[in-house]
């Protein structure tokens, strides 16, 4: 968050994965059926509050079914497969079942900046991704690389083996990813038109909020813009811009305290009665009342 916001801000939950040996990698394995009972409720119970992590997070389900939300919309995850949660999205557990689940969280100084890169590009909005038996069998080898060196911590090399074996299966998580999304080299130009544009959008949504800035900044024009992005996704450019504004004041709305005023005001609208208007037209409903939901 911009250091200047209000302290309002400042209370949006972050849950800070817990650091093996300090290395700004945490790295697990939990099966619901090993714990106890009074272990499974405050699991549980840790788990359906809403929040967000320090790092990005890769979850391996080897067994069982979850229900997981994200920014706001629910996920039915079936085992095998592979879920990853980017630091910036809220999530919680809505349901689990009988789970076997693998948990990796890296932060952005111990991972290669090419992942970081793809993780942004392709897999940020990508589903939980369902995992054939021989793929999931090399991430299952991967993982357990990964846990014997996290066991090793007085080895001298010891954050060495580990951030890079780490490095090795967020690698080969993302290559799956890749494999089920459309080559940049095989993009039509609609499609690679669109792309940059949502990148674009990640970095400027609070700021830049004309499709014709961002035609600007990809050197076309701004009917030519709208016809790429909604040929590729269905919808104008404006409708993304408007989405993805509304997903952060929805955001800050669930874990702030701030008032739905300074919330338009850190969003970049000074004509609050517009930004009111806006958000009830997206959400089907007033600031505050998604607020008085989502917080019962």
């Amino acid at each position: 968050m911009k250091k200047s916001m209000s302290k309002h801000f400042q209370s949006v939950p972050v849950n800070k994965m817990a650091d093996t040996f300090d290395a700004g990698i945490a790295i697990g394995k939990i099966a619901i059926k090993d714990l106890s009972i009074l272990e499974r409720v405050t699991f549980e119970e840790e788990a359906k509050h809403s929040h967000r992590h320090d790092r990005h997070s890769f979850f391996l389900l080897e067994e069982g079914t979850i229900t997981l939300e994200i920014d706001f919309q629910k996920h039915i995850v079936t085992s095998p497969s592979i879920t990853y949660i980017h630091p910036d999205q809220v999530h919680r557990t809505v349901a689990l079942e009988n789970i076997v689940v693998f948990s990796l969280g890296i932060n952005n100084e111990n991972l290669n900046s090419e992942y970081i890169q793809l993780l942004e590009d392709v897999v940020i909005n990508a589903k939980a991704l369902l995992l054939d038996k021989e793929t999931f069998s090399i991430i299952s080898e991967a993982i357990s690389l990964c846990l014997k060196f996290s066991e090793r911590k007085y080895d001298r090399l010891y954050n060495s083996l580990l951030k890079d074996s780490c490095n090795s299966l967020v690698a080969l998580i993302i290559s799956q990813y890749l494999e089920h999304s459309a080559s940049i080299d095989k993009l039509s130009r609609f499609e690679a038109v669109t792309r940059t544009f949502r990148k674009l959008l990640e970095l400027n949504y609070s700021t830049n909020k004309r499709p014709a800035t961002y035609a600007e900044k990809l050197n076309i024009s701004t009917p030519y813009l709208n016809e790429c992005v909604k040929n590729t996704t269905g919808h104008p450019v404006s409708y993304h811009i408007h989405q993805r504004v509304i997903l952060e004041a929805k955001r800050l709305l669930y874990h702030s305290d701030a008032s739905v005023k300074e919330i338009a005001a850190t969003l970049g609208y000074d004509d609050y009665p517009y930004f009111s208007r806006l958000f009830r037209k997206i959400a089907g409903m007033t600031a505050l009342a998604f607020r008085n939901k989502n917080r019962d």
